[in-house]
Order: structure tokens, then sequence, then C-alpha cells
């Protein structure tokens, strides 16, 4: 009897089409607000600790916030691969080292409707004090360099019987990816798998995916 199939996915610039990072800071942040980026490119501050500084730095009403993110473009097949995965009792987890503040706002109805399992940090948003994350330090899948695990929910998934699918497309989807029966990338991802000779299927869309579990 072969594995049940099992779904990863990053959520920045995998299901949406690009980082929330990278689109709050061409728009709202500063050279200077972005300077612990520079740290953690340069090894002196963690993924987490980096991303949390610049977040903190976001000064704008909740409701401009709020539209700026409704306005954040998706996979547009992304909904099709949920409703299908749920149709079909596939596990679907979003992984995302980013917060559930946005990701929430942006597809938080389709998580529900679709019994899509959220693995990411919990963020607050405060005019005042920025959008701040805390680490899920209680949970299985903790990492104290991102605060979650993408690897631990794929190699716990596998323990559990099942053959797991990724996909991914920066680098803290480069873990995952090297243990992962499937995978799917694009961008940063997609160049460091075939530099580690990792087998990889390229992907536009959702689209691919979806027609991946189909004929799996």
């Amino acid at each position: 009897m072969e594995p049940r199939t099992a779904l990863v996915t990053d959520f920045d610039g995998t299901v949406s089409r690009d980082d929330f990072f990278t689109l709050v800071a061409e728009k709202y942040l500063t050279p200077a607000d972005l300077e612990p980026w520079s740290c953690y490119m340069n090894g002196s501050l963690s993924h987490f600790e980096a991303l949390n500084m610049v977040f903190s730095k976001i000064r704008v009403p909740e409701t401009e916030l709020a539209d700026f993110i409704a306005a954040i473009p998706l996979d547009p097949f992304f909904a099709d691969v949920a409703a299908y995965c749920c149709l079909k009792g596939i596990p679907l987890y979003i992984c995302s080292a980013g917060c559930d503040y946005y990701i929430n706002k942006l597809i938080g109805n389709l998580i529900t409707r679709n019994h899509i399992n959220l693995i990411t940090n919990h963020g607050e948003y405060n005019p005042r004090k920025g959008l701040v994350m805390q680490a899920p330090r209680d949970s299985l899948f903790y990492d104290k360099n991102v605060g979650i695990s993408k690897a631990g929910v794929v190699k716990h998934l596998q323990s559990q019987g099942f053959s797991a699918v990724f996909c991914g497309d920066g680098p803290p989807d480069v873990k995952p990816a090297r243990i992962a029966q499937t995978v799917f990338a694009r961008k940063y991802l997609l160049d460091k798998c075939r530099e580690e000779n990792i087998i990889t299927q390229p992907f536009n869309s959702f689209r691919d995916v979806l027609a991946y579990l189909k004929e799996a």
C-alpha cells in the first residue's frame, strides 16, 4: 500500500505572489529600518530576530495596513488546491516564517473552510509599536532561528506514514526541500535545489501542484 500524500507549503512568495516583507519594505520602510535584515544576512541575527525588528518599524494606521494586506496578490490556483485537499482528505499545512497577522487577513476564511493547518508565528499590530511577532515556543514545531520548523512539519508527517509534497521559494524552505519526497520550487529555492542536486519540479502556479495531486 502506497503512503498517503500530505501537502506542506510556504506562504510568502508561494501562496502569495510576493513576500509581505518585500512589499511592506518597499512601501513603508527606510534603509535604516532594514538594517536588521542586513545583520541576518551576515549571520549576526537570526531570521526571526531580524524579521521581528523590521516589522516593528511599521508605523501606519491599522486600517491602512489592512487595505495594504488585502491588495497582496495570491496564487490564483491555491484555493482550488485547498478545496481539492479538503475533498480528498489530503492534509494541507501552510508553514510560514512570517506571522498569522497578515496570513489570516488574506486567507483566514479559506483556512477555516478547508481545514488547513497554519503553522506560523503569532503577530499583533499596534500603530505605535509596529507588527510584533511571538514565536510558538510550546509548539512541537518551534525553531529558534525562524520561529517554526518547516522541516519539522515534514518529518512529523513522514513519521505518520505520509509522503510529503513541499512547495516553497526562499531560504527557510531549503531544509524541508532536502527531505520531502516531492518538491515544487521557484526563485531562490529552485536555484538552491539545482545547486544541491535535489530533485525538484519548477512551478509557475498551484495549477501544477493540483495536476500532480490528481495524478498521485
